[in-house]
């Protein structure tokens, strides 16, 4: 296996589009990760998915990528490419953490992985009264998907066979750029999973209030006042129900996406080129219910309480992943695409979060190095974690190859798919 690391697809001036990298003619040593768009703590994460904050350094010019090529490629092949687009509600992460290490994904399905880093927060996803555009982190991702596009078959991919895939956040991203025209020259197929994107919509007041209230970084504002400002923007949403769950994000009606109103037709003009595979785990919403003190009091009624739990975390699933997603295919197959549905139910055996979101990243992203410290897995021991994730990781790759899923399938007690 080769690794090429913190690769530059683009620059950009702080609230500025990006403009593609230029090519160099000599050699580049990509042995430096990618630096992480600078981003404040968020524990709750850390103690589930066992990352660390400060793994990478934070810089604004975080426009790179990494490549992790699969072992032993001849002369003239071409190996199916997926790009990764990480998650973390457009405000954390970074394409080259720990935990996003692609090397059991590459190496047991021969399949190249590229893994983005975009601006995020205050720095890439929000639009101002005084000009400032928004979605600069998407242009950033479309900046990347080129950069692919251009350079891939220098390490071994085919061009004409890229997967985008994505979660949570970045899953919201790959369906995102699925409605700008450009999308089919850029991928051909794209797995969805987790998207919020049920609270998608209807966020123009929420947007306009946060834009309001950051107006007061400029291009000259020290980075880690940017990030701490971030917080505070982020605390004039709350009032905006559920979408303050995720107060940053894409906004309609800015590039490179069409107003509110026309998104489902862009979505429909594209559909015919792009197979989609979308869904979400059967317990989302366990990963945010600790936080709440309500659901923490009602969780300590016996007998009730967990019935109670049970309900709330059906209801915000479905209100935020689960009907959408499920729209979201049916709407693309009624346009001419090809779209799968999947529900994942594998979670660690009498773990609090179950099937929580996040649980597709351990199965996805195998490396029992890297996640031992997840509070998600405790239960589970690494051999049935390797058993659903190397099956997981066979059906996503086999997925991006092209091979036909049928009309249903899946992988017994851990997900189920169907053709829309």
């Amino acid at each position: 296996m080769v690794r090429a690391t913190g690769i530059p697809y683009a620059t950009a001036g702080r609230f500025q589009p990006p403009v593609t990298a230029p090519d160099w003619t000599a050699g580049f040593a990509a042995t430096t990760l990618a630096p992480a768009c600078p981003q404040g703590p968020v524990p709750f994460l850390d103690d589930v998915l066992g990352t660390r904050y400060g793994e990478l350094p934070g810089s604004e010019d975080c426009q790179r990528l990494s490549i992790t090529v699969p072992a032993g490629l001849t002369d003239g092949e071409q190996v199916p490419v997926m790009v990764w687009l990480h998650g973390g509600s457009y405000t954390s992460g970074s394409g080259d953490l720990a935990i996003f290490d692609a090397k059991s994904l590459v190496s047991e399905n021969r399949v190249i992985v590229v893994s983005v880093t975009y601006r995020l927060g205050l720095f890439g996803y929000l639009a101002t009264g005084t000009g400032r555009p928004a979605n600069l982190g998407l242009l950033d991702q479309l900046e990347a998907f080129r950069w692919v596009q251009r350079n891939i078959a220098a390490f071994g991919g085919d061009a004409g066979r890229v997967t985008a895939f994505g979660q949570s956040a970045g899953g919201d991203s790959v369906a995102h750029l699925m409605a700008t025209p450009e999308a089919p020259s850029l991928f051909q197929r794209a797995i969805i999973q987790s998207a919020p994107l049920g609270i998608t919509r209807g966020r123009h007041k929420m947007s306009r209030a946060m834009g309001i209230a950051a107006e007061a970084v400029t291009e000259d504002t020290p980075m880690l006042d940017v990030v701490d400002i971030e917080d505070h923007v982020s605390q004039v949403a709350r009032k905006y129900g559920l979408m303050a769950a995720m107060p940053f994000g894409t906004q309609y009606g800015h590039a490179p996406l069409p107003p509110e109103s026309r998104v489902e037709a862009a979505w429909n003009a594209t559909a015919p080129g792009i197979e989609v595979l979308i869904g979400h785990t059967s317990d989302e919403a366990r990963l945010f219910l600790p936080r709440s003190p309500v659901v923490s009091r009602l969780g300590k009624v016996p007998v009730l309480g967990d019935v109670a739990v049970r309900a709330i975390n059906w209801a915000v699933t479905e209100a935020v992943y689960g009907r959408s997603a499920r729209k979201f295919a049916r709407r693309h197959a009624r346009a001419g695409g090809k779209a799968y549905s999947y529900v994942l139910s594998w979670g660690a055996p009498g773990n609090y979060y179950r099937a929580a979101h996040t649980v597709d990243l351990p199965l996805l992203f195998g490396n029992q190095q890297t996640w031992a410290a997840a509070g998600l897995l405790k239960g589970a021991t690494w051999a049935e974690i390797d058993a659903v994730g190397r099956e997981m990781r066979r059906l996503w790759a086999g997925f991006a190859r092209g091979d036909a899923l049928g009309e249903t399938g899946g992988i017994p007690g851990a997900i189920k798919y169907r053709s829309m």
